[in-house]
């Protein structure tokens, strides 16, 4: 969260007579979200101020002190720290007071009781808890704080802060205090005021003692300018509160000078001592292996994804990243070479996150940085290091820049922004929208053509131009209504309609829908390879059981199985749909089955019906039936599908094309009863169907016959029942099998297949007479063309 200083923003645009709490929601319906105001106000820190002072008892450096904390109040506090004075004002912690990493508490210290704590900066967490700072003892305000004030004032932290909760396309700008200017200017419809970047060089010319190479298009814009005779020291006042108030430790005025200007413009500086770095900087990509100690000590390994700063030979500095040890400014830096650059945002990122190093300058390389502001930033630290820190500012800049300042510019018409908005705005509305974003335009028959600020990264389109323009309007501005559009009824199309029509029916017969992996192992790929193609290999699998794209699902869906085997689930059920590949570039869509156990179970009867081959060949008639390839279908014994049972496997064919094959799983495949079915779905899309058309129930009965032929073992059914129904009649409307017998009477080569007839006529009712010629005409046709006789 992006902590925003309204002291420190107050210079950059005036709100000197804004309520904040007020101005914060104005910029917040504006678009950019202030999530939280908050005010330099802790409850119960008050300014007191010492009457008495008392050598405690029982301790040699203890006080007893009377404190004044205003209303008539006065606490008595014991103290240890060594510079308490009578008539000195404090900052005093009241019991009850909830400090960074305390709660004060009434306590009893050394048998003296105690209403709460005298405070030192480093307590309120202003400082840092270091042995130098805690022998400062605490803190002295200044004679005129007012007893019972806040002493918050009195420290230069009288300031309220923003803390912004910004969108990603806004986190380029509006992290810097200047960029939020532009955006609260645009919210007031008042200008923005630039900080001071002027300073006096003197003749001595950088380029005399320092050259500047850059070797990779990784770095686009690199600047670099040098100051002599720097004297470290704390920062003024102003600076290290505008630090502390933003969230920074102020550390001395050179470290402090370069995080200013980086919440100022939002541009990481880096600053390298001139004399660790020499007379030369090489800005490259490192090489794999290559080691940086950084500023905490730690030696860094880096890759040759990584962008250094070097000397012209070692690195000494991690780009946009953390300086080396080797170059970094300490107590003894004289002269100091301040580096201004861009650097690619995802190479940043990288190695950041790589290198575990994120930071505040890290996080603004990410973003992605505007370069008017790189030159400006490198400038403004040479005017506050020559005013600050007594900085002599070398003349000239060594420069680097491929950046590309091509501008951005972007053309909308009042027609375009009122239809995206949904609103009347008018064309004065509009200019004014974009007078106060600060956007040059020109307008010619109501339309705008605008050059957008390089500060602006997230605009780029006309779409943009909208937003930013109804922001500014104000979205309060729109009114909600309900859409007036043409509406049709959406439908699924083409393949993936057959796909759909496909998997109704099969979960109307009791089947599951399964969703398996394209991906399979060469172990998988190796079983039911009927009309195997060559298969397609990953090129760099994850691993050896994801290596090989799928031409079978039939493996995948044996896979599920035996999952469900394994954890006594015997009855299942399954079917997927799903494209494979093969040759490099073929596709198909099959559809697979797999069945096994019971394919209908009722319990409170315990009546079942067993899955078999049998059971899987009903579910395909139905489905092909509803597909409208009603008689158009057969199905051929075949003994050589691999994986398959030799003697119960069909080739299942469409006008004479083979769409696939069903039967049951090889017993050395599996110990269960297991049957499949894989067809194409493709093939069954080609061919062309009649649509249903709507037929009367018949008003007249029908007369059905029964018929059992012996014929030898191997005579398949279908054959028989083709003959009988060449033979019948006209008026021979079905043919069923309701019998297949061996044994008695029947010979060991032969069987008995029993056929059900059903004889109608829609327009009369038939006599037996005619009924009982054209059967009798059917038995000895048939026995005559197929060599079977009448079982008797």
């Amino acid at each position: 969260m992006m902590r925003i200083s309204t002291n420190w923003l107050n210079d950059y645009v005036d709100i000197s007579d804004e309520n904040l709490k007020e101005l914060a929601k104005k910029i917040t319906d504006a678009g950019v979200n202030v999530a939280t105001v908050e005010e330099y106000n802790l409850e119960g820190l008050v300014v007191g101020q010492i009457l008495d002072v008392k050598e405690h008892p029982n301790s040699d450096h203890l006080h007893i002190c009377t404190v004044d904390v205003g209303e008539d109040e006065n606490l008595t506090i014991v103290c240890g720290a060594p510079n308490v004075e009578e008539k000195m004002k404090v900052i005093v912690a009241k019991v009850g007071c909830v400090l960074p990493e305390v709660e004060i508490k009434k306590s009893s210290i050394r048998g003296v009781e105690s209403q709460g704590m005298m405070c030192a900066l480093m307590e309120l967490g202003l400082e840092e808890n270091t042995p130098e700072n805690y022998a400062k003892g605490i803190h002295k305000l200044p004679d005129e704080a007012l007893i019972g004030s806040n002493p918050y004032i009195y420290l230069g932290l009288d300031d309220t802060i923003f803390n912004l909760d910004l969108n990603p396309n806004r986190e380029a700008d509006c992290t810097n205090h200047i960029g939020f200017a532009y955006e609260t200017a645009a919210v007031l419809g008042k200008k923005v005021s630039k900080p001071e970047t002027k300073y006096h060089p003197i003749k001595e010319n950088i380029e005399d003692s320092l050259e500047l190479d850059v070797i990779t298009d990784n770095c686009t814009m690199y600047n670099a300018k040098k100051v002599l005779d720097v004297v470290i020291k704390e920062s003024p006042n102003f600076i290290k509160e505008r630090l502390t108030n933003a969230g920074m430790r102020p550390i001395n005025n050179v470290v402090d000078i370069s995080n200013y200007i980086m919440l100022e413009y939002g541009q990481p500086l880096h600053f390298f001592d001139a004399e660790k770095l020499g007379k030369s900087i090489l800005v490259r990509m490192a090489e794999d292996g290559e080691k940086i100690t950084t500023l905490d000590n730690i030696e860094r390994t880096l890759t040759s994804e990584d962008i250094v700063i070097t000397d012209g030979e070692k690195p000494v500095c991690i780009a946009g990243v953390m300086g080396g040890n080797n170059s970094g400014i300490d107590e003894n830096t004289k002269n100091v070479v301040i580096e201004s650059a861009i650097f690619d945002p995802l190479k940043i990122r990288y190695t950041s996150i790589r290198l575990g190093l994120r930071s505040e300058a890290s996080v603004r390389y990410e973003h992605g940085l505007n370069y008017e502001y790189t030159l400006e930033a490198i400038d403004r630290a040479c005017y506050l290091l020559e005013k600050y820190a007594d900085a002599k500012v070398v003349g000239g800049t060594l420069k680097h820049d491929i950046t590309d300042k091509t501008p951005k510019v972007a053309s909308v018409t009042m027609e375009k922004i009122n239809s995206l908005l949904g609103v009347e705005m008018t064309l004065d509305e509009a200019k004014k929208s974009l007078d106060n974003l600060g956007f040059p335009y020109t307008l010619k028959n109501e339309e705008f053509t605008v050059t957008i600020p390089n500060r602006r990264g997230d605009v780029a389109i006309k779409e943009d131009l909208v937003e930013e323009i109804g922001r500014l309007y104000g979205y309060d501005h729109i009114q909600g209504k309900m859409p007036s559009l043409e509406t049709k009824g959406g439908k699924y199309i083409g393949n993936v309609e057959y796909r759909k029509k496909v998997s109704k029916r099969l979960r109307s017969l009791g089947l599951n829908e399964t969703k398996t992996y394209t991906l399979i192992s060469p172990e998988m790929d190796s079983l039911f390879t009927y009309n195997k193609h060559n298969p397609i290999k990953v090129q760099k699998p994850l691993s050896q059981d994801k290596s090989i794209v799928r031409e079978s699902i039939l493996p995948s869906l044996l896979n599920v199985a035996n999952y469900n085997f394994a954890r006594n689930i015997e009855d299942v059920n399954i079917y997927e749909i799903s494209n494979v590949y093969y040759d490099e570039d073929k596709e198909d869509t099959k559809l697979a089955i797999l069945i096994s156990g019971n394919y209908i179970y009722n319990s409170w009867s315990h009546s079942k019906i067993k899955s078999d081959f049998y059971t899987l060949k009903g579910i395909v008639t139905n489905l092909l039936d509803y597909l409208g390839f009603e008689n158009r279908y057969y199905f051929n014994k075949c003994e050589v599908v691999n994986d398959m049972h030799p003697g119960a496997t069909a080739i299942i064919k469409i006008d004479n094309d083979e769409i696939g094959y069903i039967g049951r799983v090889h017993p050395n495949i599996s110990k269960k009863d297991i049957y499949v079915l894989e067809i194409s779905l493709n093939k069954l899309v080609t061919k062309k169907t009649r649509g249903y058309k709507y037929k009367e129930i018949n008003k007249y009965p029908g007369i059905t016959k029964d018929v059992s032929f012996v014929m030898p073992k191997d005579m398949d059914s279908e054959s028989v029942e083709k003959e009988i129904k060449k033979s019948a009649g006209k008026n021979l409307k079905s043919i069923s099998v309701f019998d297949v017998y061996t044994g008695e009477n029947v010979k060991d080569d032969e069987k008995s297949i029993s056929y059900s007839l059903n004889f109608e006529d829609e327009t009369r009712t038939l006599t037996s007479e005619e009924v009982n010629d054209a059967f009798n005409k059917m038995i000895d046709a048939v026995s005559k063309k197929l060599k079977i006789s009448i079982r008797n």
